[in-house]
């Protein structure tokens, strides 16, 4: 694969998580009633990195969390040695009954991870609302899925990839498109 161009930097990435973070709020009417949560891998860190955008823009902590929807996936097959279901976690400690959810990650695509993640929140609870944010949205879905709070919108090609690195997993902070 070939990296065609950088899309956004780490000035860039900040800027779209503050506009979001305000978004969030705004749509919300504060934070009392919303629970962040991040799907693992670079969802999550986007989601806490939003945490402390939302707690320092609020003066007061957001509740937030992380899941890992690998389980969920209607098209991947993890397995244990012994053929059975690989359970992943999920780390929401707050009840999210009569919630409002917000999903964080980092490229919005199909629409099947986000189907899994709000299959995974449904069954822990039944939140009042999900909500969905994103850093990348890049178009061609399959599912009838959208983003409420997208911080950049990047048509593509389906031979196209969008790759999200971020300083806490990959020591460097870029969004990239690669052929």
């Amino acid at each position: 694969m070939t990296k065609k161009a950088e899309l956004l930097d780490d000035a860039g990435i900040n800027r779209a998580l503050t506009r979001i973070a305000h978004e969030i709020i705004e749509r919300n009417e504060g934070i009392d009633e919303v629970i962040l949560v991040g799907i693992k891998t670079r969802g999550a860190y986007l989601a806490k990195r939003l945490a402390l955008k939302i707690n320092a823009i609020e003066k007061k902590e957001i509740r937030a969390g992380e899941l890992d929807i690998s389980l969920y996936r209607d098209d991947l097959s993890l397995k244990t040695e012994n053929g059975e279901a690989l359970v992943k976690q999920v780390d929401i400690t707050d009840d999210v009954t009569n919630q409002k959810i917000v999903l964080v990650d980092d490229v919005l695509y199909t629409g099947r991870t986000v189907r899994a993640a709000m299959d995974a929140v449904m069954d822990i609870g039944r939140p009042s609302q999900i909500q969905l944010a994103v850093l990348v949205d890049r178009g061609h879905r399959e599912l009838p899925i959208r983003a409420d709070f997208v911080g950049k919108n990047i048509p593509t090609a389906s031979h196209e990839r969008i790759v999200v690195h971020l300083i806490e997993v990959d020591n460097e902070e870029q969004v990239a498109i690669y052929e």
